[in-house]
């Protein structure tokens, strides 16, 4: 099996028995079906929480990579972190597939589901903020009244259990905590706390399901007031792990922004209204501070999205005069600390904002300083270069297994782009190929005589080419797109041109559109950047994915620029390390939405006429699934014609592929 080492484990693993025919799952799981693959991928997470090793491992769609490593984690007897890519994905785990696995194999596990602080009511902010004439009338002070019924009856304090609280809510930072204004230890209500909780259940059980958000978010902080999380961890296994180094990079790196300069405006002031004589003393610097964090987002109202450090050059001044009252507030709430608890997180925050801005002007060749800004909603980011070099170092630290599957993490069938960003220096590889009959279920479509993407007719000229295909599918596609704004004429050309339904990226929420296309077939979707993943629709209402350019990353990259400048001054070449490498795993996404199951079946058009043209084409079509390939749309349309035509004389058949998790 390509890949490496982890291959060659001997075929009379215990493993086996447990995925066997006649073995524990199959006599549990109704639709339990064995897959080569599965048992593959079992034996080498096995090996690697045996042996304590490190293990990258690549799992095509259809694997059941879930209860690959679910069950030689409960087997094991070892403390084990699993940790996934989203919130949605956490919950599915812990609350579906862990209690299925569990009940499969007759297994008696402590387990638990941990979340980033934000996600957990903080009752001590609650109260706070009730008691705030500010908050008294409203919007705001309806909700804070909701939340407080909602209190009395909760046992776990998780925010998505209040279904009927706007996602937007202004109430919603009001009655959660951040690193920044959490009290730790020193909270009133420390002992009710649901998040203390949630970490002490975690603490005494042998399986933790986190996301990854919140493992790096514990790893580069260690200090969060409640104790760490991976300590005392055996292994740690990292579900779409294609996803891990930028969440790192996110981690490793430090940022000063309005949204945190307006919440220690307010709270200094709610905790000094709270304090006899000190809302006098704070008032002032407080006004200080909110007129200069004015006076710079009008500065950065003409702005665009992001860029580089050097074209704030004309804001050292109004930059400045931030810094210096930040340190002027801080020294009044430092006065006050003793004062009060809450006086003295605000003056341990004002500090951590000022050695931030420090840590800015004075930074090193090895990291590299953006903004960013939404309507003057500004952010001031300090981002290494690198995260190998770190993480390193915390895997040093604390010596655990660490295991990465995904779907998307090869190249070719190669791993040293993910390697060499988390500085993993030669663990077990293994690359499992997908299940599913990709030469029978699914057709490539190159379209010809379609313009380059940097001509600015290409868009309008791909989808005249695909409409025929569109119309004889029935709708049924979902359009992938490599930008917003070609996102955007697309779908004002589709609705002068045909009929169809449209589920445009960000005219609803992303969970909603995906269930109204998923349950009323006909339908197009639409979508760019978060839609490239995580979009699982198997089934008659997917029968065409349509990916209208090559991903590479856009060029405007404050980071990515700075990136590429470094390889390039030390004599790589940045395009095959960086750039080539990250777009084939993002191609290979977008590419994973369209065969879900054993009976889906498929047109993937690529509209992108480089990857025929040149030379690295080759290495974007090596990465995908053994797809035929055509140029031709007629025969484009007989297979769409075939497909429809099966789907409908077995609509009364299951169409979910057997043995998931």
């Amino acid at each position: 099996m390509p890949g490496g080492s982890a291959g060659t484990v001997l075929k009379s693993d215990p493993v086996d028995q447990w995925f066997a025919p006649d073995g524990p799952l199959a006599a549990k799981l109704s639709r339990y079906q064995p897959r080569s693959g599965q048992v593959a991928l079992a034996r080498a997470i096995n090996g690697a929480l045996e042996t304590g090793s490190n293990l990258v491992a690549e799992a095509a769609t259809g694997t059941g990579k879930t209860l690959a490593y679910l069950v030689p984690a409960i087997l094991s007897e070892k403390r084990i972190i699993l940790s996934t890519g989203t919130l949605n994905l956490q919950d599915q785990l812990f609350r579906r597939d862990l209690p299925l696995a569990l009940r499969a194999l007759d297994a008696d596990v402590p387990v638990s589901l941990l979340k980033g602080r934000s996600n957990y009511l903080c009752l001590h902010r609650l109260e706070q903020h009730r008691r705030d004439p500010r908050f008294a009338e409203g919007e705001t002070g309806a909700d804070l009244e909701r939340v407080h019924r909602w209190a009395r009856t909760t046992r776990t304090g998780e925010m998505s259990e209040l279904e009927d609280l706007p996602d937007r809510s202004p109430a919603r930072p009001l009655v959660t905590s951040t690193v920044d204004n959490c009290l730790g230890k020193e909270c009133p209500m420390y002992n009710d706390c649901h998040l203390v909780h949630a970490r002490r259940a975690a603490q005494e059980a042998r399986i933790v399901v986190a996301n990854h958000h919140l493992l790096f978010a514990d790893l580069a902080l260690k200090k969060s007031g409640f104790g760490e999380v991976l300590p005392g961890s055996d292994a740690v296994v990292l579900d779409e792990a294609h996803q891990v180094p930028e969440v790192a990079t996110r981690f490793f790196s430090s940022s000063v922004s309005a949204w945190q300069i307006r919440q220690l405006v307010s709270d200094s002031l709610a905790a000094a209204g709270q304090t006899e004589g000190a809302l006098a003393l704070v008032r002032d610097p407080v006004d200080a501070l909110r007129e200069s964090w004015h006076a710079l987002r009008g500065h950065f109202h003409g702005l665009a999205e992001r860029g580089p450090w050097k074209d704030l050059e004309s804001l050292q001044e109004p930059l400045g005069k931030l810094a210096g009252r930040l340190d002027g507030l801080g020294e009044v709430l430092d006065a006050q600390a003793e004062s009060s608890r809450d006086l003295a997180n605000c003056a341990e925050r004002a500090l951590r904002m000022r050695q931030a801005m420090a840590e800015l002007d004075r930074a090193g060749e090895d990291k590299v300083r953006w903004w960013t800004n939404r309507g003057g909603n500004f952010s001031l980011n300090l981002t290494p270069l690198s995260v190998a070099e770190p993480f390193r170092e915390l895997r040093e630290e604390l010596p655990a297994s660490w295991i990465f599957t995904s779907a998307t993490l090869a190249v070719g069938d190669r791993f040293d782009h993910f390697n060499r960003a988390l500085g993993l220096e030669e663990p077990e590889t293994l690359i499992v190929d997908s299940p599913f009959d990709y030469p029978g279920q699914s057709l490539l479509w190159l379209p010809e005589d379609l313009p380059e993407p940097g001509n600015p007719a290409h868009t309008e000229k791909l989808l005249e080419t695909v409409l025929p295909m569109l119309l004889a599918a029935g709708g049924r596609a979902f359009l992938l797109f490599t930008a917003h704004r070609t996102l955007n004429r697309a779908a004002k050309w589709l609705r002068q041109h045909c009929e169809f339904e449209l589920l445009v990226q960000e005219e609803a929420p992303r969970e909603v559109l995906i269930r109204r296309f998923r349950e009323a077939p006909g339908r197009l979707l639409l979508g760019a950047a978060s839609f490239w993943e995580g979009v699982d629709v198997p089934g008659d209402a997917l029968s065409v994915v349509i990916i209208d350019k090559l991903p590479f990353a856009a060029p405007d990259d404050p980071v990515l620029s700075a990136t590429l400048q470094a390889l390039k001054e030390k004599g790589e070449n940045p395009f095959s390390s960086i750039q080539l490498p990250r777009a084939v795993i993002a191609l290979k996404q977008g590419a994973g939405r369209l065969i879900r199951s054993a009976t889906d079946r498929g047109v993937l058009v690529l509209g992108d006429p480089r990857i025929s043209s040149r030379s690295y084409g080759r290495l974007f079509l090596k990465s995908l699934p053994p797809m035929p390939r055509t140029r031709d749309g007629d025969r484009v349309l007989e297979f769409l014609k075939t497909c429809l035509g099966e789907s409908r004389a077995g609509s009364g058949q299951s169409r979910t592929a057997g043995g998931h998790p």
